[in-house]
């Protein structure tokens, strides 16, 4: 059978390759990385939100090429069916569907005032009126999961929902937003997560770095 890979972008910039990363390291598929380097015009489409058509990440395994994240999470399911990425219960996996729907088509605002940037820290970044709003909405969302599943994860256990929106709680890292303590304590356990960790760790050695993305407040 031909090799399993996830072809992504910046691990300092890309929201939408980590979510994908995450859902197949969750999931427990075996992948090699192929890395689009962030210069490569489809990359920086993608990064910069310039693009409608997001092809990174993309899976392909065993003959399928899936490059929607959402597409990647529902494959990975199919294929992983006891890796958990999505809930047991048909009504909490009807909600999870539904909030990773949101985060997968929503929140535009948010992403383009707040772009991912896992080098850097902004304390007192100034938030937009229409950003606060998307920012009300994931704090409702949050909160809403873990009052009814009781944490740490959004659902109890981790699913798809944990990793569609990571990078959510990376932007709030990374823009000093303030989160009551509960969502503070869910934002503690995405970033403590080993795979979190090692996916930092990467961010920060890469070399180069996109001016468009990088603030000064």
């Amino acid at each position: 059978m031909a090799k399993t890979t996830l072809t992504i972008s910046s691990k300092n910039y890309s929201s939408w390759s980590l979510r994908g990363w995450l859902l197949a390291k969750f999931s427990g598929l075996e992948f090699e990385e192929v890395v689009t380097a962030p210069d490569d015009a489809s990359a920086r489409a993608e990064i910069l939100l310039l693009s409608s058509s997001i092809l990174v990440p993309c899976l392909r395994h065993d003959g399928a090429t899936v490059w929607d994240t959402l597409a990647i999470a529902e494959y990975l399911n199919e294929i992983m069916p006891n890796a958990g990425l999505v809930p047991a219960d048909r009504v909490q996996r009807a909600h999870c569907r539904s909030i990773c729907g949101e985060i997968h088509s929503g929140f535009t605002t948010l992403r383009a005032s707040l772009p991912v940037n896992l080098k850097g820290h902004f304390p007192g970044f100034k938030i937009w009126s229409r950003a606060q709003a998307d920012i009300d909405r994931v704090c409702t969302i949050w909160g809403e999961c873990l009052a009814e599943s009781g944490g740490p994860f959004l659902f109890g256990e981790r699913t798809m929902a944990d990793a569609m929106y990571a990078p959510v709680v990376t932007r709030f890292m990374t823009y000093d937003v303030k989160l009551e303590p509960a969502l503070a304590a869910y934002a503690g356990t995405i970033m403590a997560m080993p795979e979190m960790q090692a996916w930092i760790e990467a961010a920060k050695a890469e070399p180069a770095d996109i001016e468009e993305l990088e603030v000064e407040y």
